[in-house]
């Protein structure tokens, strides 16, 4: 989902050279901050967050240098499509994406009656995201967000997610000390940014809390929530792989070349073993090819780009389509 920072070209930061800076007089004082927290504070107040839960969720927070080397730290992986699938649609991980369906099996069912998303599809993000929610990040996530709309690259930013995560302890999702997440802020097993749990989230079990960090039912119907609302269409695939001819326009990969099925056929474009593009879909149809000319091609739709829109990669996308396919026991996907 586009709710954690893309990858920025950075020199990597020891850690004793960002403890010598925090120490010194190179990022800024605790006072500095002290005196930042103050005015967004006032500012939360403003906006109708109660003042105990200010007090319990920004009472005593201090920056976290950790977090500060992460952001400024990343380096620019440049992956080609097909080494980012070997790490991410691994053997081990279809294996436990089949096991997690096959425990939740009714739970991600009703997800798909309700809202039309695969149950294989939401059990992939599931696993793309956190690895079945055995890593959902471990980050305080009101420190994080607030060290990030400090001194991050993005402050503007983080200060509004900071707002809206402060919202959501207030309304009694969560508590200050159970909302955990990534360094950057994206919380439980799908990942959402504050953001996008106010937009999204829902409260599936009618407890009257959206806990998309420790009730799996309100976690997979938030995520099913937001793949609906972008627009995915219920018994749609999200695409196919296909075979381009040698000498292909370049100009007719993307969105903005999208056409019907039948008009690709028209054109040479052949299944991903060179038969017939013998599809289990029609309709509206574009092309993606991350690495042309050359490296693999698909045939998607609108619902890959609902899978685009949670994260906009298209090595995220595809990856997603493919280990949902292989989950869901389609032994000829690629």
């Amino acid at each position: 989902m586009s709710k954690k920072p893309g990858a920025i070209g950075w020199v990597v930061l020891a850690p004793w050279f960002l403890a010598c800076l925090w120490a010194g007089n190179g990022l800024a004082s605790e006072d500095r901050f002290g005196q930042w927290l103050q005015g967004l504070k006032a500012e939360a107040l403003s906006q109708g967050i109660s003042a105990s839960t200010l007090e319990k969720a920004l009472g005593g927070i201090s920056p976290i240098p950790r977090v500060i080397e992460l952001d400024r730290s990343q380096p620019e992986v440049k992956w080609t499509l097909q080494e980012y699938l070997a790490r991410v649609v691994t053997e081990a991980r279809i294996s436990s994406g089949r096991q997690q369906l096959a425990l939740h099996r009714e739970l991600l069912d009703q997800a798909e009656r309700d809202y039309g998303v695969p149950a294989q599809v939401l059990t992939a993000l599931w696993g793309m995201e956190t690895d079945y929610g055995r890593l959902p990040g471990k980050f305080p996530v009101i420190a994080s967000v607030a060290t990030l709309a400090y001194y991050g690259r993005r402050g503007s930013y983080f200060r509004k997610e900071l707002l809206l995560a402060l919202r959501i302890l207030d309304q009694g999702h969560i508590t200050p000390e159970e909302m955990t997440g990534s360094w950057a802020g994206a919380m439980g097993h799908f990942q959402f940014m504050p953001s996008t749990f106010v937009e999204y989230a829902l409260d599936a079990d009618g407890d009257g809390r959206k806990d998309i960090w420790n009730n799996l039912p309100d976690a997979v119907a938030s995520a099913a929530n937001y793949l609906a609302s972008m627009g995915w269409k219920r018994g749609l695939p999200w695409g196919s792989e296909v075979r381009l001819p040698k000498k292909f326009d370049s100009s007719l990969i993307g969105q903005d070349a999208r056409r019907p099925v039948s008009a690709w056929r028209s054109l040479g474009i052949r299944g991903r073993d060179g038969g017939p593009l013998n599809l289990s879909w029609d309709g509206e149809a574009w092309l993606v090819a991350p690495q042309w000319p050359g490296g693999r091609a698909f045939l998607v739709n609108r619902n890959y780009r609902a899978l685009y829109r949670w994260n906009p990669s298209h090595s995220f996308a595809i990856a997603v389509g493919i280990l949902s396919d292989k989950i869901g026991g389609n032994s000829s996907a690629p």
